[in-house]
């Protein structure tokens, strides 16, 4: 039986070898139209996948993280508001400030115009009280003898 067994194995041994190179050719293609896809794949995942998984990680950090970050929106919300809001006054203090020049023009040509109105009011009383005068004058000057 062993004898048979060894005359076998050396009839079955160059089929054997074959088999082996064969094998090995096949494994060796596999291997050439494999690598590509593989890298292909990895790229993809990479890409794709890859992100998505870290943006999770990500977001499931932060919701667990016991001391959150400050928002930086507030500050920068506050600062806005307050340009807009100084920007706003200050178009009321010029629009209220050349209001008030307008304004104080009106008030003094108005008091310049009462001046001149008193003044010429005080001249009549003046020329009355001076024609008065003036008569009483000419009346004790004609009883004198």
């Amino acid at each position: 039986m062993r004898a048979q067994a060894v005359r076998t194995g050396h009839r079955v041994a160059p089929m054997a070898d074959q088999a082996r190179t064969a094998a090995a050719h096949r494994f060796e293609d596999a291997r050439y139209w494999a690598a590509p896809r593989l890298e292909s794949a990895a790229h993809g995942f990479e890409d794709e996948f890859a992100p998505r998984v870290s943006h999770m990680l990500t977001t499931a950090a932060r919701k667990i993280d016991p001391t959150p970050t400050r928002s930086r929106r507030w500050p920068m919300l506050v600062l806005m508001t307050g340009i807009a809001l100084g920007a706003m006054g200050y178009m009321a203090y010029r629009r209220n400030a050349q209001q008030w020049t307008e304004h104080m023009k009106e008030s003094a040509s108005d008091a310049s115009r009462w001046v001149n109105e008193k003044a010429e009011r005080t001249a009549e009383s003046a020329d009355r009280i001076a024609a008065n005068v003036s008569n009483k004058a000419d009346e004790a000057s004609r009883k004198m003898p």
